[in-house]
Parts: structure tokens; sequence; C-alpha cells
């Protein structure tokens, strides 16, 4: 495992350990990072989110599933802060991921639109982790 994708599994465990990632392979942003668009899907939480690719099955992760994703995220002003394949239990990750992966089947990919405050905008989030609403493409790979 490259030391980025290791530090990248570390950072969903914590939920707070994301660092800027400086590759020349990134990712480039969606147009609409900046904000969602009016058509997306909105929750009462804040999170905002819109089907890139239908999913292929019927199962949806449960509060207490373990998920296999691959996904890459930005900050709204476009620049690709991480990306990676990785399984976690999805309630050891930020809120907008638990909240939003619930929404998801296997299969699916979506972009999710995460305010901060579902993100890493907390009392004792680690400074270097990025603030304000964050932009998500998660693909649900499977579910336990």
């Amino acid at each position: 495992m490259r030391p980025l994708a290791l530090m990248s599994a570390i950072a969903l465990l914590l939920a707070g350990a994301c660092t800027l990632k400086e590759e020349s392979h990134d990712v480039p942003a969606p147009p609409d990072v900046a904000g969602p668009p009016p058509d997306a899907l909105k929750t009462p939480s804040g999170l905002a989110s819109k089907v890139l690719q239908i999913g292929f099955s019927n199962s949806r992760p449960a509060p207490r599933s373990t998920v296999k994703v691959t996904y890459t995220g930005w900050t709204t002003d476009g620049k690709m802060f991480d990306s990676g394949t990785h399984e976690f239990p999805i309630d050891q990750v930020i809120k907008g991921w638990t909240e939003g992966l619930q929404l998801m089947v296997v299969g699916e990919k979506r972009r999710f639109w995460i305010p901060g405050n579902l993100a890493y905008d907390y009392p004792g989030a680690r400074p270097d982790a990025p603030k304000g609403m964050l932009v998500f493409d998660i693909e649900l790979l499977s579910v336990k």
C-alpha cells in the first residue's frame, strides 16, 4: 500500500486525519464542485447528493455496516485532497459519509456535497483537515 493510501485509510477511520494531496495525477474537480446543483437530493441535515451511476443491487449499508468504497474528495475551490479504495465501518467516519453511504446501493456512484458541520468543522478535528463544504465522488463496491 502506498504511504498516501495508508494515510487515507487511517484518515477515514479517525474521521479527521486528512491531508492535502499534492501529486501530479490528481483527478480534475467536477464542474459543480462549488455547490450542489438545483436537482441534487437534499436531506434535512444539509447533505446534498446526486446519483452519477445507478447501482445494480438492493443491498444498502446499515448504521453499523462495513463498506468498501472508491472515492475522490475535493474542496469547493477544486483542490483534490484525497482519493483511494478502502474498507471501513461506516460509523467510524465523518457524519456526512455515515449518512450518505446509507442512501446508496452496491454498484452506485454518487457525488456528495457535505457541509462543514458534517465533515471536519468540529472542535477537536485535526488542524490540517480540510474545512468547509467538501465534495466527494463515492462508489459503493460492497457491504458487509
